[in-house]
């Protein structure tokens, strides 16, 4: 799939990744908008990496084109 197909997934919460990828990458994953310390918090993506637990994720040019992105379930 390309990240155009996965993109209205992950805002109905589905994890994606990428088959390319076939590291420690578990998933991606949306979250959506929130507060913290009284502010506004951006939706944002997060990716769980085995090992290391989440991190902010921001999809590369070449995470963009891709076309082997698939649903985790």
């Amino acid at each position: 799939m390309t990240f155009e197909e996965i993109l209205p997934r992950l805002k109905a919460g589905e994890k994606v990744i990428r088959k390319g990828w076939g590291g420690a990458e578990l998933y991606v994953k949306l979250v959506g908008q929130s507060e913290h310390d009284g502010e506004a918090l951006n939706p944002y993506f997060l990716i769980n990496v085995r090992g290391e637990g989440y991190t902010m994720f921001t999809p590369t040019v070449c995470d963009l084109l891709a076309e082997d992105w698939i649903i985790v379930n």
